[in-house]
């Protein structure tokens, strides 16, 4: 994990994507890695994953950097869905 000048963590990694996705009425698997990036809270939640874990991320695409046409996922929140007997962990806001 790294900062800003203001103190806000920032996180990176690579999110693995595994799917089967309907396309043309024939199913077709599917398998990406997708960068990733956090900031704030939800940095603090991605460094504290173990690598391999399954969660649900909501966030958006956007280019790494102004000057870069590299599309990054970034997350604002992650939904932990293993390993709790309670179903689901959902990272709160704030």
């Amino acid at each position: 994990m790294r900062y800003t000048p203001a103190g806000v963590p920032i996180a990176e990694g690579v999110l693995q994507h595994t799917s089967e996705q309907m396309e043309n009425g024939a199913a077709r698997q599917v398998r990406e890695d997708i960068p990733l990036l956090a900031l704030g809270q939800a940095a603090q939640w991605l460094q504290a994953t173990p690598i391999g874990s399954e969660i649900r991320t909501n966030g958006f695409l956007s280019a790494k950097s102004r000057d870069s046409r590299t599309l990054v996922l970034h997350i604002n929140t992650i939904e932990f869905l293993e390993g709790t007997s309670n179903g689901p962990i959902l990272q709160e806001k704030g």
